[in-house]
């Protein structure tokens, strides 16, 4: 399984993929040589830091698909292996690839913690270092592995959103936590005795402590396989029974209705063929496409599993990641939850046209279809009525800054509809037909990776709609918000046509897309190798400089708010502040538009003939 699981990832590190994975692997080298230096500056904060790992890889899935599924139990069902044999080979192949081979780099920190306490700890960082890393990859496979039978049912469908929204912002909003717990050093006790940290205890304490952290450490990797053994035989139990089931139940009913149905259509031909057929004007045809569409999205956002727990887990991140600076008594950030879940709901929808996997053929076939206005009204309906809520409560808690707020609100909106049928139309990723949907429902894409870029993307684009609303309302106050109401209307409207002319123009391309998961040659997609690593670089690291090291700390210097959190220009000396901040902005600028810039040259050259 190791052979094979490394041959295909050879044979799939091509276009796209290839820069997505380059920029993952080199982010992840950044953050592992982070918790290096972390383990030689702040060896007290070595447990926290992984933790943190620890939680990335089982929170990690969720936002990128499902996570790593290049060998899929499926595959193997029909072989008779023995559950834990089967479990032990898929394990054996899951530390082949990006994420375990930074994450090894990043326990290289339990390395230089162990030359701290001598020789003998140096020793224990080699079983140590296996067994932490196995626990870490085995936790991720049971959390996906028990997320999927969750997502079966709709309450825990919505009860599973909850939990991963508000761990991913508590994630999020690290600093709150250093805050209220004190940056001297000193984390809560509890963090060194979870599972993270037991590799660390192994290094620190004497021989005794070092066989009982690993001796804990070998049972809950053994544990974590027989978890996982079972847990993959009910998934392959499972996908056979209701392969069996929905084919026995598609021949029977096929095998009653077709006469029905046949004779009714039949009955409606005639009927048709014996008069004239009324026509309806093109308005009103357009109207009733809509309404058909808008009826049909509503269902799936009512009834796709997938959806509702999407929808959860933005609400539950937005409202926890505005709540999470209560802990040190400041409520600023309260009326923000209903901007910040709109964001992340065109995040988790910034991939709609591939949930239709190869039915959109419907869509592509049907003449002068309003499919992109029904889609966007029902995203609409789904997300402004939690948002709008959220957002008028808060913000009345707090009393203001009602300006700010309301033009944000109505521009997201706005931006968001607009976004999400463009950035689905323009850069699908394809993806699985539901009814073929694995044990794993989060796998709703082929690649994880590129459906992972996209939900950064709309992220970025989606802020971005809002910039000048939320400008202008910071600067003159009421204005602001029918500028938010008109850039919100011209987002929707706009971005909407752009993809419907993409839908009309290049339908056929994008089914095949959606069928065989492979792009043309001649699309920005099939950059040359040197120019696709960077544009992922830059896709991939300018948001840094430009939010967190531009934005942000201007915000926080105009607000005069009194935390620093991890902002570099914070920590400068006064007079150095700002030309800090205005340099990062322009250097976040500068690499987003190198991002655009390098694909759209690339598409503008002839081809060679």
């Amino acid at each position: 399984m190791v052979r094979m699981k490394t041959a295909v990832l050879r044979h799939s590190m091509t276009g796209q993929r290839a820069g997505i994975v380059a920029t993952g692997g080199i982010l992840g080298v950044a953050l592992a040589g982070g918790t290096i230096v972390l383990a030689v500056s702040a060896p007290a904060l070595l447990p926290a830091a992984y933790a943190v790992w620890m939680l990335g890889w089982m929170l990690g899935p969720v936002f990128a698909g499902g996570g790593d599924e290049t060998l899929r139990p499926e595959y193997f069902a029909l072989l008779g292996l023995p559950p834990r044999r089967l479990a032990a080979g898929l394990l054996a192949a899951a530390f082949v690839g990006v994420a375990p081979a930074t994450s090894l780099l990043a326990l290289g920190g339990l390395v230089a913690e162990g030359v701290r306490h001598g020789a003998g700890a140096v020793l224990v960082t080699v079983p140590a270092v296996v067994l932490q890393l196995a626990a870490f990859v085995l936790l991720s496979k049971v959390a996906v592995a028990v997320l999927g039978i969750v997502l079966r049912s709709r309450l825990g469908a919505v009860l599973a959103g909850v939990i991963n929204g508000t761990i991913l912002a508590a994630l999020g909003q690290g600093w709150v936590f250093a805050v209220a717990f004190g940056v001297s050093g000193e984390v809560p006790q509890f963090v060194r005795y979870l599972p993270s940290g037991w590799g660390v205890l192994a290094v620190q304490g004497d021989w005794r402590q070092a066989v009982v952290a690993l001796a804990a450490l070998a049972l809950l990797v053994a544990l974590l396989l027989a978890a996982w053994a079972a847990l993959l035989t009910r998934r392959t139990s499972a996908n056979r029974t209701s392969g069996r089931t929905s084919g026995r139940t598609s021949g029977r009913t096929s095998g009653r209705t077709s006469g029905r149905t046949g004779s009714r259509a039949s009955g409606r031909t005639g009927r048709r063929a014996g008069g004239e057929r009324r026509v309806e004007p093109e308005g009103r045809e357009a109207t009733r496409q809509s309404r058909a569409v808008l009826g049909k999205e509503l269902r799936t956002w009512s009834r796709d599993l997938v959806r509702t727990h999407q929808l959860t887990f933005a609400l539950a991140y937005g409202l926890a990641f505005a709540a999470a600076p209560l802990i040190l008594g400041w409520p600023g950030m309260l009326p923000w939850a209903g901007p910040i879940f709109i964001v992340m709901a065109a995040g988790m929808s910034a991939n709609l046209y591939s949930g239709d996997g190869t039915a959109l053929w419907l869509t592509i076939m049907t003449p002068n279809a309003e499919d992109v206005r029904g889609r966007q009204l029902a995203w609409l309906l789904s997300v402004a009525p939690p948002a709008t809520v959220l957002t008028l409560a808060l913000t009345a808690a707090v009393d203001g800054p009602w300006p700010v707020v309301l033009a944000l609100l109505a521009a997201l909106l706005g931006g968001g509809a607009g976004l999400v049928p463009l950035m689905s139309a323009y850069a699908l990723v394809p993806g699985t037909d539901p009814h073929r949907r694995s044990g794993n429902p989060l796998r709703s894409t082929e690649d994880e990776g590129s459906a992972s870029g996209l939900v950064y993307a709309m992220l970025a684009l989606c802020a971005l709609t809002a910039a000048p609303a939320g400008l202008v309302a910071w600067l003159y106050g009421w204005p602001g918000v029918p500028v938010g109401v008109v850039t919100g209307l011209l987002c929707a409207w706009g971005f909407g046509l752009l993809a419907q002319r993409r839908l009309s123009a290049q339908g056929p391309e994008l089914l095949d897309l959606m069928r065989t998961g492979r792009r043309p040659t001649n699309t920005p997609y099939n950059l040359p190798k040197r120019e696709r690593i960077i544009t992922a670089i830059c896709w991939g690291f300018g948001a840094i400089p430009l939010i967190p090291q531009g934005i942000v700390p201007g915000i926080f210097k105009l607000t005069g708010a009194g935390s620093r959190g991890w902002f570099l220009a914070l920590y400068l000396p006064e007079w150095l502040q700002w030309p800090t901040i205005v340099f990062m902005t322009l250097l976040g600028l500068t690499m987003s538009g190198l991002g655009l810039w390098i694909p759209w040259r690339h598409r503008k050259q002839p081809k060679a003939s």
